[in-house]
């Protein structure tokens, strides 16, 4: 019993020596892996942490140039002036003599009205003028002979003074009928309606074979209207602190402002004019001011009623600071741009911006002419951290003042051409 106790302690003994170097030996497999992967891990991160270089930007100072200052407006276009065609006398239209649309003449014939009753007034007229002169020469005649026998005293001087009075009254009939010859003459003449002014003229009111009213007040008959377009006016209205900026920027002496505009398919201000009238007074209930511009219109292609875009421009002009468009960002609400100082760390300055000018945004303030812009890498370029900057040119960008594809209406059908 002895031996089998001891037999079975020693080899109780062994296998569990034997599970201790097991387990031994496996912790001393992972410490050794771990120890490796450390020894490994360690150098591979001592091999990225080798700071990268600065990333490159472009900079450049800002482009200073002299440029013209311009504040917008909103406007419509105008007639320089608008005739209504009224008939002066009564009377059956007889002819049109013009199409609906066309561009007349001063003095063009545009209406005739039947001439028959004023052609017989006008006889009648002078019939009544040569009685009166036949009456008048008569009253002179026995003027004369009285005046011969005033001297004999064969006549009275009551008698003499009653033929003076005769010729006085032969000589205000005479003016009368002369008058109504005039008078007749001009109902003549206002049978045929000519145009007073040129322009674009509407279409007709009344065709031939209607009766029209004339009249002198203007309640005759409308027979069209004409638009005086070579100028045309651009109306528009300027609010309080616009008018009040362009009084203090207006030098005594200047020649009148300069004014461009630009229609609502355009992408430039091609149209170029002059401002030529501000009105009296502020309207109370708006607080704005009207304001005309005139536009030369030789092809006639503008047409009143249109819209437009107009910048009026101050006299003279300033130094200004530009960058490209593309290099300012946006920080929350305000505007920033990128500036790379000496030791090439980049930092952030708030700026106030002005218009564009050839793909150039004006910068008003937050910028000093010395500074180095970033103008290409913003990307790359983070406030506070380093950046190696390189040689950058800024150019004005020249936009072509065409038409803009966007705005024009698509056609709404097509077919194949015949």
């Amino acid at each position: 019993m002895v031996t089998r106790i001891a037999t079975t302690d020693a080899g109780t003994i062994d296998a569990g020596q034997r599970g201790r170097w097991k387990r031994n030996g496996a912790l001393g497999i992972a410490a050794a892996a771990v120890a490796f992967g450390g020894y490994s891990l360690l150098h591979h991160s001592a091999g990225a942490d080798a700071a990268p270089p600065p990333p490159n930007v472009s900079v450049s100072q800002p482009l200073v140039r002299d440029v013209s200052q311009w504040d917008d407006y909103i406007g419509r276009f105008a007639p320089s002036r608008t005739v209504e065609m009224r008939p002066r006398v009564s009377g059956e239209v007889t002819g049109v003599h013009f199409k609906d649309g066309d561009i007349v003449r001063t003095g063009q014939l545009l209406f005739t009205i039947d001439q028959r009753p004023f052609a017989a007034a006008l006889a009648e007229a002078r019939a009544n003028q040569a009685s009166a002169a036949s009456t008048l020469a008569l009253a002179r005649a026995d003027l004369g002979r009285v005046n011969r026998l005033a001297g004999d005293e064969a006549v009275s001087a009551g008698e003499i003074d009653a033929i003076k009075a005769r010729v006085q009254a032969a000589e205000a009939g005479l003016a009368a009928a002369a008058a109504r010859v005039r008078s007749r003459s001009l109902d003549l003449e206002f049978t045929q309606v000519r145009a007073p002014i040129s322009g674009r003229i509407s279409d007709r009111r009344v065709d031939a074979g209607n009766l029209v009213a004339g009249g002198d007040n203007g309640s005759g008959t409308l027979l069209t209207t004409i638009n005086a377009l070579d100028p045309i006016y651009f109306s528009f209205d300027g609010s309080e602190a616009l008018f009040l900026k362009a009084q203090r920027d207006r030098k005594a002496g200047a020649v009148a402002q300069p004014v461009e505009i630009q229609l609502q398919d355009e992408t430039g201000y091609r149209w170029k004019g002059k401002l030529d009238f501000t009105d009296n007074r502020l309207d109370n209930r708006s607080g704005t001011i009207r304001g005309r511009a005139v536009i030369a219109n030789p092809d006639y292609f503008l047409t009143p009623g249109l819209f437009g875009n107009m910048r009026l421009g101050h006299s003279g002009t300033v130094k200004a600071l530009l960058v490209p468009d593309s290099a300012i960002q946006t920080d929350q609400a305000r505007k920033i741009l990128l500036v790379v100082g000496k030791d090439g760390e980049v930092s952030a300055k708030g700026v106030t911006l002005g218009p564009v000018v050839d793909g150039l945004r004006i910068i008003r303030s937050g910028i000093e002419p010395g500074d180095r812009i970033v103008i290409s890498g913003a990307q790359v370029a983070i406030p506070g951290a380093k950046v190696t900057p390189q040689p950058g040119t800024i150019t004005p960008d020249k936009a072509t003042e065409a038409v803009a594809d966007a705005g024009t209406p698509a056609a709404a059908e097509a077919t194949f051409a015949r």
